[in-house]
């Protein structure tokens, strides 16, 4: 069975862009896909549980699963969902944070070579300011992530810069896993 089929079997599709090109492209390849957890706690939760089952089910389906943990962008706090500022933890905390995550993905998901759990701080933690702005900032309206739904809800009590950049650390995720 189609993976698309089976989760369409199983109601565990919302909505997706273009059904038709999906279903021809996992049909005849094995693809790649990712989803992303913040260690904002040593333990996954059950807000991870959907999206993990989604990542193992492709998995099982011969697809290859890329395990994001944000490492780096765990340091700073996604404004998602949230009304004012996550509290900032220390680095040890998060890396703390970021091996139980992996403990228990390992565990999730298996040792074999089917599964990659990645961590963010690896590519990001190098990265200086200027280079920053020079290779990312640039391409990146203000205008545009202003309009996101997850940014403009914070507009009236307020975002910090830390907060609104987290769209472009999530975007140089993508770019560097593909």
């Amino acid at each position: 069975m189609n993976i698309i089929d089976e989760l369409q079997w199983r109601d565990a599709i919302n909505q997706q862009t273009n059904e038709e090109g999906l279903r021809e492209l996992v049909e005849n390849n094995s693809i790649s896909l990712y989803c992303g957890v913040d260690p904002t706690g040593g333990s996954m939760h059950i807000g991870h549980l959907i999206p993990f089952m989604m990542m193992k089910r492709f998995q099982l389906a011969g697809h290859k699963p890329f395990i994001l943990i944000g490492g780096a962008t765990g340091t700073i706090g996604d404004p998602s969902g949230r009304t004012s500022e996550r509290m900032l933890q220390t680095l040890e905390t998060v890396q703390e944070n970021v091996e139980g995550l992996s403990s228990q993905m390992k565990k999730l998901f298996g040792k074999d070579a089917n599964v990659t759990i990645v961590n963010n701080y690896d590519w990001l933690s190098s990265l200086t300011l200027l280079d920053f702005l020079r290779s990312y900032g640039k391409d990146f309206n203000i205008n545009t992530m202003l309009a996101k739904d997850i940014v403009a809800s914070r507009l009236d009590k307020g975002i910090s810069f830390t907060e609104f950049a987290y769209q472009i650390l999530q975007s140089i995720d993508f770019f560097t896993l593909i």
